[in-house]
């Protein structure tokens, strides 16, 4: 059975039964009011007819009739009493509605307590069928008891009275029956709506696939109401959030979990914030924020999204190893082949002599460099990409020089490699884009690496354009570049965001005679009290 139609019948049942016992209890309510009512109406008839001077001293007559059934009809007649009987003592009526019953017994045989001077209400069976009666007694001048007056309303009309009643409050039951039973229609519908048709065991099955693939996202997710509240969270959130899991996020404002959460201002702007960068937990993240709606477009919430940068870091960092590694493997064997085809161009002109000093001066070169950085630069990693930056500028006709000057010897393991090639790498490409659009008649790169003292350092020149004021202070900028390609302008960002995680600086300035020095210093031993501006 649907949940739809198994609330209807629920809620229908319940106000069926809850109507039907409030009926019921209302109807034996108004029944014995009536009766109450009724029979108090009757007493007070009875004490005052008891109470008239006339009728005790109508005892005394020969014939008590004659005098007591004259006024006892008249009274019955106004009061709309069924009938009021007068007997002595011994129970004989004096008056009756029906004349031919006076001067026989009272029937119902509760006149016993009368006699003993007491005002009662009693139903009984008398000669007219079953009443309600008030009774009490007569008494005579001496304060003696010598009659009984009984007054009485028949059970049936008062049956009448109340099924009048009964019939309203079996009407008002069925309207509000049928108004209930539209309530819960009316609410089984809008609980439909609000579960988007489904039922229990699917929205069971929804709740186990949504933690299930929340729990398989890398990427940290947390969702808040429209008051700041956690409402969601993930494993891979809190982790990034409480790496010790001590933390009860869920329940908790967002503003305590996260301080300078911006998902209150997404809920109130509604509008959405992408690859925003924040620190959570001393790490930087990359951050997407995006408000929730209703069906109705109403922002009831927002969620994000976030993953550490650093994982992102080593991604771009392993492909743009590979990238550098065929780049490098490219322009080798492109210039290797532009020499194999010299010198053998030069030995078909029988010029051998030409070709070994080429041959020679290529060797020297090649064996001087590879010489220089096993002694000075033995890290192969470091060494390997100093190889193919210096293809790739003799490809592209540009000087690149390794410092005579430079030694990378003593680099601490803690310090990362792929990090260090980052900043190299992306330091001499820059300079590549640099010489290459100075109009200058010696495109020329240095590179000096020392590892002397507490640092290591990193200097790279270039005899290009310079750097310009006006862009100085954007140079880090992700996104920002001077070149009108697409995709660029994520190197230099890249270089400082790995400088800052090797707990370096980094710093800039224009060469006088044209073009820009970088230089970067990185600590060897990192602690908080390091102060890296010093070494600028």
């Amino acid at each position: 059975m649907r949940l739809q139609t198994r609330l209807i019948l629920l809620i229908g049942s319940l106000l069926f039964i809850i109507i039907i016992a409030l009926t019921f209890s209302f109807e034996r309510m108004l029944v014995n009011n009536l009766e109450k009512s009724v029979g108090s109406s009757a007493l007070k008839i009875a004490k005052t007819v008891a109470l008239m001077d006339v009728i005790g001293d109508a005892f005394d007559d020969a014939n008590p009739s004659a005098t007591i059934q004259p006024i006892v009809e008249k009274i019955r007649m106004e009061t709309d009493a069924e009938y009021i009987v007068i007997g002595n003592r011994e129970g004989i009526r004096y008056a009756h509605p029906i004349p031919d019953r006076i001067g026989k017994e009272m029937v119902g045989g509760d006149n016993g307590p009368v006699l003993q001077g007491e005002s009662i209400i009693s139903k009984a069976v008398g000669s007219m069928g079953p009443s309600l009666r008030g009774k009490t007694p007569i008494y005579d001048d001496h304060n003696q008891i010598i009659g009984i007056v009984s007054v009485g309303i028949l059970v049936k009309d008062i049956e009448a009275s109340a099924q009048a009643y009964r019939n309203e409050m079996i009407l008002f039951a069925a309207i509000a029956l049928m108004v209930g039973c539209g309530g819960a229609i009316a609410i089984a519908n809008s609980v439909k709506r609000s579960i988007h048709g489904l039922e229990p065991k699917e929205i069971g099955m929804l709740y186990q696939e949504k933690r299930a693939i929340l729990e398989t996202i890398h990427e940290g997710i947390i969702a808040v109401n429209t008051e700041g509240t956690v409402t969601l969270v993930n494993h891979t959130a809190l982790m990034l959030i409480d790496p010790n899991e001590t933390m009860e996020i869920t329940g908790r404002h967002v503003q305590e979990v996260i301080p300078g959460s911006r998902l209150l201002e997404v809920i109130k702007s509604g509008q959405a914030e992408r690859d925003q960068e924040m620190v959570i937990n001393e790490s930087l993240v990359v951050v997407n924020r995006l408000p929730i709606y209703n069906h109705q477009q109403q922002v009831v919430g927002a969620v994000s999204s976030f993953r550490n940068k650093s994982e992102l870091l080593r991604l771009t960092e392993e492909l743009t190893q590979v990238k550098r590694y065929t780049e490098a493997l490219r322009a080798q064997s492109h210039e290797y082949s532009n020499k194999l085809y010299t010198i053998y161009g030069l030995i078909q002109l029988e010029s051998y002599q030409e070709a070994m000093d080429l041959i020679t001066h290529e060797t020297d070169v090649h064996q001087n460099l590879i010489h220089f950085l096993l002694h000075e630069i033995p890290d192969p990693i470091i060494g390997g990409i100093l190889i193919g930056k210096f293809n790739r500028a003799n490809e592209l006709k540009v000087n690149l020089e390794i410092d005579r000057r430079s030694t990378f010897k003593a680099i601490p393991s803690a310090i990362s490699r792929n990090q260090l090639v980052t900043v190299i790498g992306n330091l001499i490409d820059n300079a590549f884009d640099s010489v290459l659009e100075s109009s200058a008649p010696v495109k020329q790169i240095t590179v000096l690496l020392s590892d002397t003292g507490l640092d290591l350092a990193i200097e790279i020149s270039d005899s290009g354009l310079g750097i310009s004021e006006e862009n100085a202070g954007r140079l880090f900028e992700m996104g920002f570049s001077t070149k009108k390609q697409e995709n660029r302008g994520f190197g230099l960002s890249n270089v400082q965001q790995a400088v800052q995680q090797l707990g370096g600086s980094i710093s800039f300035r224009n060469r006088p005679e044209g073009g820009v020095t970088f230089a970067v210093v990185i600590p060897k031993i990192r602690g908080d009290s390091y102060d890296t501006s010093a070494h600028h």
